[in-house]
């Protein structure tokens, strides 16, 4: 998901206080060393719905594809803060049991999930967090690097949910996600990515080391692409929260576009209101876009020691379907279901995003921590 007429999910290889956190997921221990929090598989298959791969179809859902779901109710004030590291961050929290964190895409917010939330929260402790810059989070004039949200969702775990959970995010947040799940093992029981973001390292293994500037490039030729670059990206940014173009590019990548209705747009045009949004915009544009060749999908794959889900919309036309099967081939402990939309699944056909989910997440052996069911 994206605010403006940029694809960043598809080159994002992105995405972003230490202290003592125990575990209390309760599962036969990993091959990973250190990691605490374990998994029991059973075999995974769904009516219509086989985690090899077959093809989820959703010609059934054209004229409404999220008829009769509950919807999570669009508060302009938002639901709940936390204040991180001086800055307020906006969430949803629903229902009991073990906790799963929905993460959203660029430009998105927690809103985003607002036909999951109500169905996961039937069985589970859902939270949806809004990242630093975006939704109804403070818009922080930082430099912002691909761990920043990382840092974010992992002391969000120890503050916040205070025990393992499974991770779901779609694009950027499914980046996010995979970098917190192989950084911090102990924190994340299951992970699950919905069209994510992020690519694999260059097969030269080559790395442009870059070289030093020159007087002219430091005083003259950079001031002056500076320049260029706020004029350019200040009007792409006044372009792009148009409501008339954030329905384009939501209707270029949901191939059902029933569900992009008035709910969808506002949730994604009331942010880009606040006067540091535009700020914002240019420095992910401009310096986090530039800066991810060193966070890439196959490092941090080869970290990751939970069980993974891939999510996909096969027809995303700009996270394809070849990069699920690739991520499959690299981490063995995956388990592939592909759906027929775009680069949004869990809002474009949210009965079926939300079926699979929880078959997986029934699937494993996770028992929320004594101290979540005393909270009950």
């Amino acid at each position: 998901m994206i605010l403006g007429s940029m694809a960043p999910s598809a080159a994002i290889s992105s995405p972003v206080a230490s202290q003592t956190f125990i575990p209390s997921c309760r599962f036969p221990q990993t091959s990973r060393q250190g990691s605490q929090c374990m998994f029991l598989r059973r075999s995974f298959s769904v009516k219509g719905i086989v985690a090899a791969g077959v093809s989820v179809l959703a010609s059934s859902l054209s004229s409404n594809s999220a008829r009769g779901l509950e919807k999570l109710p669009f508060k302009p004030e938002g639901y709940n803060f936390w204040t991180w590291r001086g800055h307020k961050i906006h969430y949803v929290e629903q229902g009991n049991g073990v906790p799963v964190i929905l993460i959203h895409g660029f430009g998105a917010s927690a809103y985003h999930w607002r036909y999951n939330i109500p169905e996961l929260s039937q069985a589970y402790k859902v939270y949806a967090v809004d990242l630093l810059g975006f939704g109804w989070s403070d818009k922080a004039i930082i430099e912002y690097d691909a761990m920043i949200w990382k840092d974010q969702v992992a002391d969000f775990l120890k503050e916040i949910v205070k025990e393992p959970a499974v991770l779901v995010g779609n694009s950027l947040g499914g980046f996010t996600a995979l970098v917190t799940a192989a950084e911090l093992p102990e924190l994340v029981c299951g992970l699950v990515l919905l069209n994510s973001a992020g690519q694999f390292s260059n097969p030269s293994g080559m790395v442009d080391q870059g070289v030093e500037d020159t007087a002219l490039q430091k005083f003259l030729l950079r001031p002056l692409k500076e320049i260029f670059q706020r004029a350019a990206l200040g009007f792409l940014f006044w372009q792009s929260k148009q409501p008339s173009r954030i329905e384009s590019v939501l209707k270029s990548v949901y191939i059902n576009t029933s569900n992009v209705d008035d709910y969808l747009i506002q949730s994604i045009t009331k942010p880009t209101e606040d006067p540091n949004a535009g700020e914002v915009y240019y420095r992910l544009m401009t310096r986090f876009m530039l800066n991810q060749s060193k966070y890439t999908l196959d490092g941090m794959l080869s970290k990751l020691s939970c069980p993974l889900l891939l999510l996909w919309g096969d027809l995303d036309p700009w996270v394809g379907p070849n990069k699920a099967v690739k991520i499959k081939e690299f981490y063995p402990n995956t388990s592939l279901v592909n759906l027929q939309a775009g680069h949004c699944p869990h809002d474009e056909i949210p009965e079926l995003a939300n079926k699979a989910l929880l078959d997986w997440l029934s699937s494993l052996k996770l028992e929320p921590s004594l101290e979540a069911l005393e909270h009950v």
